[in-house]
């Protein structure tokens, strides 16, 4: 991976880096959302980082045009390094003034963290900056970061969270599950990046534990099949996102997005469909600092009694994978 296969933007007039038809598996690598230049914890973002939240991409998909579903299976992403970068910035996170809400405080201190990655245990070491305290936390290899351009021609930020995809930040986006993302141009445009060693909900302080990645995907499309916001499925979990603000209007969404997924796919009646949702879903933050914030609906797949998501398509694309190894 080069400069020149990172980009800061979804859309715009970025040529893409290579074609990928459906049905093919693709292997890359990606950045963290500094770019790789934050190493020490003397290393200040704002000191050595001119933009932030690179994505390698755009990657074309031949035969993708509007109204399809783009569905990325990620096979596999492994950090590419053994140690992560944490930090905490002025007026940005969930816990501290920012531009939108002003407050009469000194802005919070920028701080870095330093954590080691053990990718064999399977671990991150957390070290405290002003004690002596650490602790092991579990490894959970995550991309912060995938999209498509979006519609009308518009050029977005990676860092915003929107119907494309983008910045969504929700740990649920590992590898074993498969990304569903509406197709607004044609050839799709997708990139993603922005690895998370590992990722508590809502990332509050607005930096995950950052770090590159080493990432499979396999990659199909579900023509004529339009998807509103970003879905994920697992192999046991239906997952809608939704980003907006404040954080109660992207909570509605992926709701709404959930059920009437779930009445498309169980040929409930809507009311019913709410009803089921309501007493079933589960519901948690992927980020609440962005630009827009995101959060999830999920529902367990059981529920639904096998009715099956885009013909099958993660299945399909789980076998497709199995078969490679």
């Amino acid at each position: 991976m080069t400069e020149s296969d990172l980009t800061y933007l979804f859309g715009g007039a970025r040529y893409p880096i290579a074609d990928v038809l459906p049905g093919q598996v693709l292997s890359t690598s990606t950045e963290d959302c500094f770019g790789g230049a934050v190493r020490s914890v003397e290393d200040l973002p704002s000191r050595v980082c001119s933009q932030f939240n690179p994505v390698t991409g755009p990657f074309r998909v031949p035969g993708a045009e509007p109204g399809d579903t783009l569905a990325l299976h990620f096979i596999d992403i492994t950090p590419a390094r053994d140690w992560g970068m944490s930090a905490t910035f002025p007026h940005f996170g969930a816990l501290t003034g920012t531009h939108t809400t002003a407050m009469l405080q000194p802005p919070l201190e920028e701080l870095v963290w330093r954590y080691t990655i053990d990718t064999d245990a399977g671990v991150v070491h957390y070290h405290a900056r002003r004690s002596d305290y650490t602790v092991e936390l579990p490894l959970d290899p995550m991309l912060g970061t995938v999209g498509v351009a979006p519609a009308g021609g518009e050029a977005r930020s990676t860092i915003v969270p929107d119907q494309h995809g983008g910045n969504l930040d929700t740990p649920e986006l590992r590898a074993g599950t498969t990304v569903y993302l509406g197709v607004n141009v044609p050839g799709a445009m997708f990139a993603f990046g922005d690895g998370h060693a590992r990722q508590g909900q809502g990332e509050v302080c607005g930096v995950a534990v950052e770090t590159a990645m080493h990432v499979t995907v396999a990659v199909d499309v579900i023509k004529g099949v339009p998807t509103p916001w970003p879905r994920i499925e697992t192999d046991h979990q239906l997952i809608s996102i939704g980003a907006a603000r404040p954080l109660e209007d992207a909570f509605r969404i992926s709701q709404h997005d959930l059920v009437t997924w779930t009445a498309e796919l169980t040929g409930l009646d809507v009311l019913d469909a709410y009803q089921l949702v309501s007493q079933a879903g589960r519901a948690a933050p992927g980020n609440v600092c962005d630009p827009l914030y995101t959060m999830h609906a999920a529902v367990d797949a059981a529920i639904l009694r096998g009715a099956s998501a885009y013909g099958g398509a993660h299945r399909r694309l789980r076998e497709l994978a199995r078969s490679m190894r």
